[in-house]
């Protein structure tokens, strides 16, 4: 039995190694092209309310100007370089807050002017959120 096997995987070799001898020379000396994955491009942003009840969601483009369906694109992107791209060091819109706590949580994933970004925080209210972010997630 083992004999057997042992036939079967060399015939097998033998048909593999015959293979590649089969391709056309011009095929076989084609440089292998790969294809890599476009980066991200922009800044996909959303927010949601307690327990996900409720999401809605953007894209923000920054580079080469602000565009993309943001309805205050321009004072985003601002707001975003001010920062350098660190969402926790937005500018915001400081203003006082009640203390109702009505958590809203936010993300911002994709690229800003083309480094790969991955960030998500939750404040109390939608009120902190605005002083703390300001246009950014405000659509």
């Amino acid at each position: 039995m083992h004999r057997t096997a042992a036939l079967v995987a060399a015939a097998l070799l033998a048909v593999a190694a015959a293979v590649p001898s089969a391709v056309p020379a011009a095929a076989s000396q084609a440089p292998e092209r790969v294809d890599k994955p476009a980066p991200p491009r922009g800044l996909f942003l959303t927010v949601s309310g307690a327990e996900n009840t409720w999401i809605r969601g953007v894209l923000l483009h920054c580079s080469p100007e602000p565009s993309g369906p943001h309805p205050d694109a321009a004072g985003a992107c601002a707001a975003l370089d001010e920062a350098h791209g660190d969402l926790d060091s937005l500018p915001g819109e400081p203003h006082p807050c009640t203390k109702q706590y009505d958590p809203v949580t936010v993300s911002a994933t994709g690229a800003w002017r083309g480094r790969p970004t991955a960030w998500h925080k939750t404040f109390p209210n939608a009120c902190e959120l605005t002083a703390a972010t300001g246009a950014v997630f405000r659509f």
